[in-house]
């Protein structure tokens, strides 16, 4: 596996928020993290970015153990995320706000990978001298997703990427996925939007207060009345 969480136990404080969970991720692979809001699902992420030490539990990329290790080199292993939320530099353009998502990287290419990513946003071609902070919600959100992929990440982690969106700008973020997981890369994705994580997704786990208590691949989940009737309103 390219990712494997084993026991994972997440808290801040004494609140234990992730109970033991175990999941993982073949190389090429899409898998969704859903839930309801507070069942753990951002902890996870942030735990495997080294942003919130676990409790206990082993957190293995590409053969490499991530538990203790700091943002920065788990970054430098090829793993990137998009934040919840976005976090723009809003009083930097786009263009300062692409380059800064290539950071870990050589120099000598970063014009091919502007290139590439404004071809698969072009609206961000038109504001590139732009601020950030002057965009519209779903133009910030492309912003954030061309800055995880200047990284040119093995894998690749959204966290929550419709959050916030008009609907209509979350059909281009759905499709913008699909083409992400097209190319290769691999994806961890949470997302509320439950019906279109099972879309872009091959395999999905359903995370309930801390605990993951359904797995599957994405096609069978969707049709299980007990995701059925608590995500998707039928």
């Amino acid at each position: 596996m390219m990712l494997e969480v084993a026991a994972l136990r997440v808290g801040y404080g004494k609140a234990e928020v992730v109970h033991g969970v175990d999941f993982g991720l073949d190389a090429g692979e899409c898998v969704a993290l859903i839930g309801p809001n507070g069942a753990g699902k951002s902890t996870i992420l942030k735990s495997i970015c080294g942003l919130v030490p676990p409790i206990s539990g082993s957190i293995r990329f590409l053969g490499h153990s991530l538990v203790g290790m700091a943002g920065h080199h788990i970054a430098e292993l090829g793993i990137a995320m998009c934040p919840e939320g976005r976090q723009m530099f809003p009083e930097m353009t786009v263009l300062e706000n692409l380059r800064m998502g290539a950071y870990t990287r050589r120099r000598d290419d970063l014009d091919e990978s502007l290139d590439e990513v404004m071809a698969l946003f072009p609206r961000l071609r038109e504001r590139a001298r732009q601020d950030a902070g002057t965009l519209s919600g779903g133009e910030q959100e492309m912003v954030a997703i061309a800055r995880v992929l200047m990284a040119r990440p093995k894998l690749c982690i959204f966290d929550e990427p419709s959050l916030g969106i008009a609907p209509r700008v979350v059909d281009e973020i759905e499709e913008t996925l699909h083409k992400i997981k097209a190319s290769g890369v691999t994806i961890l994705l949470v997302e509320q939007a439950v019906s279109m994580a099972l879309r872009v997704a091959d395999r999905a786990y359903v995370l309930e207060a801390g605990n993951l208590v359904l797995e599957g691949p994405s096609a069978e989940l969707a049709q299980a009345d007990s995701v059925r009737n608590a995500y998707l309103g039928f």
